[in-house]
């Protein structure tokens, strides 16, 4: 059985768990990361030499980076409805996962640590308020693209792309800050919240 190494809080192993529920994949899941067993350790070195979560083990493949993960694991078991193989239509689904990793994550890199885990490393308002600006442009971006689709980030269906902007999207929501109105956004949100993989894991911890 495929064994997810990762605490259930995680925003990243959370997009893991969340995959595995869309293509009923059956899984076991150990707890690892801040709170529970460490990831400095020479044992989980080994597996991933980043010391982060999460890490899967499927029978003796080992593999790390939450994007590479998912995308893993639909490729194999069945997920072919959520990343087809044509190339076009692959080539979107990816543009959204990477932009979400690189663009948007860079966003809230400040911001999030400063108003929701209370960081004292970080807390200069300047930043603060740079980072939100950014946020808030990254996630005007994403409007405007559901806007002219309609429904999901890709297209008019749902896709694997859709499980990290989502956990995006519940983090933006989760964070205290001043945001501008976005309504695709807030329908989006609403959408992705009926489905049962967000419901088991889209919310299970700190945004």
């Amino acid at each position: 059985m495929l064994k997810i190494l990762g605490k259930a809080s995680s925003i990243n192993v959370r997009k893991v768990l969340w995959t595995c529920a869309e293509v009923e994949l059956p899984f076991e899941r150990e707890d690892w990361g801040s709170g529970f067993r460490a990831t400095d350790t020479p044992e989980y070195l080994a597996l991933n030499p980043n010391g982060m979560v999460p890490v899967i083990q499927d029978g003796d493949f080992v593999l790390w980076e939450s994007n590479s993960i998912i995308r893993y694991l639909v490729a194999r078991y069945g997920g072919e409805w959520l990343y087809p193989a044509e190339p076009q239509r692959r080539a979107r689904i990816d543009q959204w996962i990477d932009w979400q990793a690189t663009d948007l994550n860079r966003s809230w890199s400040y911001v999030f640590p400063a108003l929701v885990r209370k960081s004292p490393a970080h807390q200069d308002p300047a930043q603060i308020a740079a980072g939100s600006a950014s946020w808030s442009k990254n996630m005007q971006i994403l409007d405007r693209q559901l806007a002219s689709t309609g429904a999901y980030v890709a297209g008019a269906e749902f896709t694997l792309a859709d499980i990290p902007i989502g956990l995006s999207v519940n983090r933006w929501f989760g964070t205290p800050l001043q945001r501008p109105e976005l309504p695709a956004v807030s329908a989006y949100f609403e959408r992705l919240s009926q489905r049962k993989g967000y419901l088991l894991h889209g919310n299970n911890g700190s945004p």
